[in-house]
């Protein structure tokens, strides 16, 4: 890995962290976000993605990150799409990118600017009477 690719790399983690870390030398922001920057936001009436039905029976759960990116209008580029971290089951991380195209998303802001971001988003598949999360009953 390039040293150029290692910073890019360290930069675009830090873009994507949905809330950054409090800098006490740069506190000018608001308490909630202290650099002025708020993640992109789900616009979504009703969420795009199926649980796959073979899964559902099974009451299979799991969580995939997708690494997305939207510019400063909301818009998704869909060719950025990427699966961060899979859930353990390749039907559920195929839904979760099947489900990409019709995600919509209000724009990242910075200081109230509409700014162009990559972000991770979590896609929660979560069985009714499936075990609760973290293995607890």
């Amino acid at each position: 890995m390039t040293k150029i690719t290692g910073i890019l790399t360290a930069l675009c983690m830090l873009a994507c962290r949905a809330e950054p870390p409090a800098d006490p030398e740069t506190d000018a922001g608001t308490a909630a976000d202290p650099r002025g920057f708020e993640p992109p936001i789900v616009i979504n009436a009703e969420a795009p993605v199926r649980y796959p039905p073979e899964l559902f029976l099974q009451k299979a759960q799991g969580t995939v990150v997708l690494r997305l990116f939207v510019d400063e209008s909301g818009m998704l580029i869909a060719d950025s799409t990427r699966i961060a971290e899979g859930s353990g089951h390749s039907a559920l991380d195929s839904a979760a990118l099947a489900a990409v195209p019709d995600m919509r998303f209000a724009p990242a802001r910075r200081e109230g600017v509409p700014v162009a971001t990559a972000f991770l988003q979590p896609v929660h598949f979560r069985h009714p009477e499936g075990a609760a999360p973290g293995g607890a009953f």
